[in-house]
């Protein structure tokens, strides 16, 4: 697992920057309904798509942002001074039905196991107004897999657990009173991956069942520096939203 405070310097710049914060920023939008006056965004990171969620309707959606990571919170803040509180999403410090909308972007594919992810989703649903949205991202590892040769020397690497099948977050969703109600897909601009920037994420630890240093994790190292082109990025993912609205 990453450590997001050593990795809040360098986050936005390695995945995106302000292209891929304004496409997922657009794509939550898109589901949030046009008269939510309110929306929590849970685990904002660097407020970097928060910002944005908070500019895009003339002052008209009063945006909150939770991070639980220091450095992370940190920079949210100086994006949306007074708007960001350094809170665990399975915890959230809000009262009941206290939002029109909540987001959770790139988050539930980080939890421990099932019953975390069932926190996390319970929480966001409790702070949920009824007939409020929830709005977050599944099958976040699969986006990844855009069918290059990367993936290819990556296919048989053990498998990581799956937090966030849209499937089972569905299921989790239904369980605290949210129903579908819409998915919308935007593009991960500039997180196309070549090999050596591949290389360099085995190394520091992004893939979690290849830890660094380990003999299995420089066996695939070795395989993707054989690879052609190493600095070209192969094709941007594609990660996928979906959104529950809460009965009542």
């Amino acid at each position: 697992m990453l450590d997001y405070d050593k990795e809040a310097e360098r986050y936005d710049a390695s995945r995106g920057g302000e292209p891929r914060a304004a496409a997922a920023a657009e794509a939550v939008l898109s589901l949030v309904p046009r008269d939510a006056r309110s929306l929590l965004d849970v685990a904002c990171g660097t407020g970097i798509v928060t910002r944005r969620l908070a500019a895009a309707r003339d002052g008209g959606l009063r945006v909150t942002g939770v991070d639980l990571a220091p450095a992370m919170a940190r920079q949210a803040s100086t994006r949306l001074p007074g708007a960001v509180v350094r809170a665990d999403g399975r915890r959230l410090p809000f009262r009941d039905g206290q939002f029109d909308a909540v987001c959770s972007v790139w988050l539930l594919h980080l939890a421990a196991g099932p019953a975390e992810v069932r926190a996390i989703v319970g929480e966001c649903a409790r702070v949920l107004r009824p007939g409020g949205v929830y709005v977050t991202t599944v099958d976040k590892a699969a986006s990844h897999n855009v069918g290059s040769d990367i993936d290819v020397v990556l296919s048989s690497r053990p498998p990581s657990p799956v937090r966030d099948a849209a499937a089972e977050v569905e299921s989790c969703a239904a369980a605290h009173g949210l129903v579908p109600a819409g998915q919308a897909g935007f593009t991960g601009f500039g997180q196309g991956r070549s090999p050596r920037r591949t290389i360099a994420d085995l190394r520091r630890g992004w893939f979690v069942t290849l830890p660094p240093g380990d003999p299995l994790a420089d066996g695939f190292a070795t395989r993707l520096a054989h690879l052609p082109d190493q600095d070209r990025p192969r094709p941007d993912p594609v990660f996928s939203l979906r959104s529950f609205r809460k009965a009542g």
